[in-house]
Parts: C-alpha cells; structure tokens; sequence
C-alpha cells in the first residue's frame, strides 16, 4: 500500500526529541515517516533501539520521499557534531541544525512531498542564538507560509482537554495589548474546525464552545480588568452572529472565568475551550493530559502537529525518555490530514 508520508523534524539534537522520535517509528510499524535530522546518526539510534533495518531508507531531503507504508526514511539535513548532541544544553551549533531540520522538514510539506509535518521540540533559546528571529515552532511556521502570527492558533489536543489560545508566545504584561476581537473570533472559528476534523463526525450534534476571560474571575464586572467587556463579549457577540454558531451547527459561552471554562470542559459539558494566553493553557493541558495531548497548529495551509514537551535536556542526559508525545503526534497527524484516520 502507498501512502504519503510524514516529515519529522526531530528537533534538538542535544535534547530527547530524536529520541522519541525513533522510538516513536519503531512503535508504529506500518506507518510511512521521514526522519528529517543527521540521517547516520538517526539510523544507528533506530536499529539499536529496534527498528527493523529493512524499514530504513536514506533519502535526499530535497528529492522524492518514500510513500510505502512502513518504510523510515532518513533525510540527511546536516551533520550532528558528537560534542552538540552530548553537550545537553542550549547551543548556537545546535540551534542551526534543529532550524535547517525543521525548514527541510517544512519545505517537504509545503511542497506536497508529505502530508504532514510532525516537530519535535526545539530549544527557542539555542535558535535565537544563531541570529535567527525565533519565537517558537508556531510563529516560524507561519512566517514559512506568508502568513502573520496572529492568522494561525496553537491548539493542544488531547482527550479530555481540546483548547485553543488567543495569544501564543508572548510577556504576560504583553497580552492584553494583542487581544482584539478578530484573533478571539479567529481562535474560536480555528477550534471549531479541528475539532469536526478530529471527529469526523456525522451525528449532527453542535461543536459547544467555552470562551475564557482573561482576568480573575472573567474580570468580576470590570473590578479586576476591562478586556472581558472591551473584547471578549464583543467577541462571542461577532461568533453568534456568524456561521456556524447563528445556524446551530456550533455554540459558545462565556467569557467564563478561565478555572470555570476548564472545569466544564473537563466534565464533558463543553467540547472545547478558547484561552486567552498561553499558560492558561499548557498548566491545564499538562496536568489532565500529560504525555497523550497534541499542540496542533491550525490555520496553516498544511498539517502540522508536535509534542507537547520541551526538549528535556535532563532527561537526555539520564536517557529516561518517554516517546509518548510523538507517537500521540504522529497519530494525531494522520488523524487530521485530508482523508486522515489509519
């Protein structure tokens, strides 16, 4: 059977993302995958961690990527120095060749070379060293699409928590000055779509969103804070008026205080959550999902989906890795690609 396959960028060579990546494909089997990374190095980790080596195929990162189901391919980007990959710690040597990993892994992608990008974590602070602007993952792959931060959403998928976030990477005394109505309105439109992608569902049943606040207790009437009245409600406002929420296809609430939009959605009252910043989020997803959520970033002109750890540099160093997070990703990948499921 031929199927396309997905583009791994394994992230930090001195962290556990190539790690968890090559144990992630010496789990799933049939699966067709491009390692994009040092292709000797990602092929002497595979065999000793079991992968059988009738799988393993070296590849050109530029040229055909191998489409049976499967089959490994090793995408050589660039060489991994051993003093990199054994430093575990931020470096600029490694922050240019988890970059390179990551734009070839892109390129694949956008190209139609692969039906999906899957990232593993890289170090923001190692990449920025290099003299490359680099906020994270999501940003750099919007830029990679001409598109602006604020017109993609990270989302973290997992199973009991499916969240969306307004505002990504930023300072906390930065976020009120980035919400306005349209990201709100676009976060919560995002969420919607992947979630009917996620179910493929035909029951007709509404997708019910929640929409947080952004202070304490969604502002308590304006005691605590205005964006609750200033942009939220106008927000939530905008989507009833629109499809899919004015057709009954889709409903929301809120703004609700942050604790309270979770809790609902926790209890399977609510199928998804709008927050307005990015801790709001990753505490939440990270305690009630660990290691089984899914950061996705929609709003791309491809899949894109990743784990949802850091790069873990302590745990490199004492090799208790846990692959988890990318098998959960790599599913997650195929689940939402066009035409997804297994």
């Amino acid at each position: 059977m031929s199927t396309q396959p997905l583009a791994i960028s394994v992230g930090d060579p001195a962290g556990v993302g190539p790690e968890v990546a090559v144990r992630a494909v010496a789990v799933r089997e049939r699966d067709a995958v491009v390692l994009f990374g040092d292709g000797a190095w990602l092929r002497d980790r595979a065999l000793e961690v079991g992968v059988d080596p009738r799988r393993l195929v070296s590849v050109q990162s530029g040229g055909p990527l191998p489409h049976q189901d499967g089959v490994v391919g090793l995408a050589h980007v660039s060489d991994w120095p051993a003093d990199v990959v054994l430093s575990r710690r931020a470096t600029a040597a490694g922050g240019r060749v988890q970059l390179l990993a990551l734009d070839a892994a892109v390129r694949a992608t956008r190209e139609g070379r692969a039906a999906a990008i899957v990232t593993g974590p890289v170090s923001k602070f190692a990449v920025a060293s290099t003299g490359v602007p680099f906020v994270g993952q999501t940003e750099h792959l919007a830029r990679a699409a001409a598109l602006g931060d604020d017109e993609v959403t990270m989302m973290f998928l997992g199973p009991r928590l499916r969240l969306a976030l307004v505002t990504t990477h930023l300072p906390v005394r930065d976020v009120p000055a980035r919400l306005g109505v349209p990201a709100v309105v676009r976060a919560a439109l995002h969420l919607r779509e992947a979630l009917v992608r996620l179910s493929r569902s035909t029951t007709g049943a509404p997708i019910r969103l929640v929409i947080s606040g952004l202070n304490p207790h969604a502002g308590e009437d304006g005691l605590f804070g205005i964006e609750e009245h200033d942009v939220i409600e106008p927000a939530v406002a905008v989507l009833r008026g629109r499809a899919p929420f004015a057709s009954g296809e889709a409903t929301v609430r809120g703004p609700l205080p942050a604790e309270m939009a979770l809790r609902l959605a926790v209890a399977g009252d609510a199928d998804g959550v709008v927050l307005m910043m990015h801790d709001q989020a990753t505490i939440a997803s990270k305690l009630v999902d660990w290691g089984q959520a899914v950061n996705v970033t929609w709003g791309l002109p491809f899949v894109r989906t990743s784990v949802d750890h850091g790069v873990a540099y302590d745990a490199a160093a004492r090799q208790t890795v846990d692959p988890s997070g990318m098998i959960a990703a790599l599913e997650m990948a195929r689940t939402l690609s066009p035409g997804g499921g297994e």
